[in-house]
C-alpha cells in the first residue's frame, strides 16, 4: 500500500505564488518518476512537471518558465513552487509516482489551486 498526501493547495490573485508538496509513504522499494499533473474542469489531465529520481525534469510549454518542480528522495517528497500564477493555472492538481520498473504508478487525491482576483 502506497499513498501519497499532496497539500499547498488555495487560493491566489493571479501573479501570485504557491508551492505544492507531496510526501509518499508507505510500501514500496523505489521511486523513479514522481510529477504533478492537474485537471481544470471539462479538461483532460494533463501533465505538469515530472522529475527523475536523478533530477532530470520536464515540464508542460504552459508552465516552463513559471513553476519549478524538485524532490527530496530522503524524505519521498516532491514539490512544485508555482510562479507568476494565471487564471488558467486554475485546476485540481495531482502528485503521481512510478516504480523504477514503470509497472507501477500510484496518485495522490490532489489538491485544489484557484487563481482569481
Amino acid at each position: 500500500q502506497v499513498q501519497l498526501v499532496e497539500s499547498g493547495g488555495g487560493l491566489v490573485q493571479p501573479g501570485g505564488s504557491l508551492r505544492l508538496s507531496c510526501v509518499v509513504s508507505g510500501s514500496f522499494f523505489s521511486i523513479y518518476y514522481m510529477g504533478w499533473y492537474r485537471q481544470a474542469p471539462g479538461k483532460q489531465r494533463e501533465l505538469v512537471a515530472r522529475i527523475t529520481r536523478g533530477g532530470s525534469t520536464n515540464y508542460a510549454d504552459s508552465v516552463k518558465g513559471r513553476f519549478t518542480i524538485s524532490r527530496d528522495n530522503a524524505k519521498n517528497t516532491v514539490y512544485l513552487q508555482m510562479n507568476s500564477l494565471k487564471p488558467e493555472d486554475t485546476a485540481h492538481y495531482y502528485c503521481n509516482v512510478w516504480d523504477p520498473m514503470g509497472t507501477q504508478t500510484w496518485w495522490g487525491q490532489g489538491t485544489q489551486v484557484t487563481v482569481s482576483s
